[in-house]
């Protein structure tokens, strides 16, 4: 597990908590934590190991190697992790900074979980979780299937929650759905909604099989590569979560053209 995140949001707090010791320096000087530091915990007789990371700051202030070494390091954390925990400031809200972290994740195919941490800080009412879910929604639209925690490093708040949530996403990027099943899928979607067609040709998929895991890859075999816009691909994606869910992971789809039989 990866936990990524802007300077100062608490991710040294968040491991501290986890693992119940002050392992980590924790400091109100933003960008303390310099470098990429491992702590392995056990929870309900599981071993997880966390990679705390350096906070990746805007690029106009990036003065020093220091800086760029830290922004090395994030990513090279997510490259290591299976699952990557973006923690955003409830105080502050989410912001571009936080799609550009997410966007590393989101890129290389993570598990991601949406940790909305000082939640305990916030003022709230009835409607509070609900408009901050959409505004999560909104400034992370490229990865809808994210799943979303509202925590507290300071006082613990939900973070037996967030264990649940790593190991349903760490299951989610292994899972294996088999070949019938996903044609099934796709003959059904393809007759609710006709494939597009450019200047009289139309698309034809032929057949779907997953090739890997982590994250789940998906060949569809078409006769044209071209017309297989990105807005169908979606569309056969959503039909498969619609019966799998796949929550917390992105699903990649690799497009094959097959010479028609006829």
């Amino acid at each position: 597990m990866a936990i990524v995140g802007k300077p100062n949001v608490g991710k040294s707090s968040l491991i501290n908590k986890l693992l119940g010791e002050q392992r980590l320096i924790v400091s109100d000087i933003a960008g303390t934590t310099r470098d990429a530091v491992d702590a392995a915990l056990e929870w309900n007789g599981k071993e997880y190991v966390f990679i705390d990371t350096a906070g990746l700051r805007r690029k106009n202030k990036i003065k020093e190697d220091l800086e760029r070494y830290s922004i090395i390091r994030t990513v090279t954390a997510v490259e290591r992790a299976d699952v990557v925990v973006i923690l955003i400031d409830a105080t502050e809200g989410v912001t571009e900074q936080d799609a550009k972290i997410a966007g590393i994740a989101h890129d290389r195919g993570k598990g991601l979980i949406v940790a909305v941490n000082k939640w305990d800080a916030v003022e709230k009412d009835d409607k509070t979780i609900y408009k901050f879910t959409n505004k999560v929604r909104e400034v992370l639209s490229f990865m809808p299937y994210a799943e979303i925690l509202f925590i507290s490093a300071e006082t613990g708040q939900r973070l037996p929650k967030l264990f649940e949530c790593i190991d349903m996403v760490l299951a989610n990027q292994s899972m294996r759905v088999g070949t019938g099943v996903l044609n099934e899928i796709m003959s059904e979607a393809v007759a609710l909604q006709q494939p597009p067609s450019d200047k009289g040709k139309r698309l034809k998929l032929y057949y779907i099989t997953q090739v890997a895991v982590k994250p789940p890859t998906f060949v569809i075999f078409v006769n044209d590569k071209e017309l297989m816009h990105f807005s169908y691909t979606r569309y056969i994606e959503n039909k498969i979560r619609d019966t799998f869910g796949f929550k917390g992971t992105s699903l990649k789809f690799i497009i094959r053209e097959r010479k028609d039989k006829e």
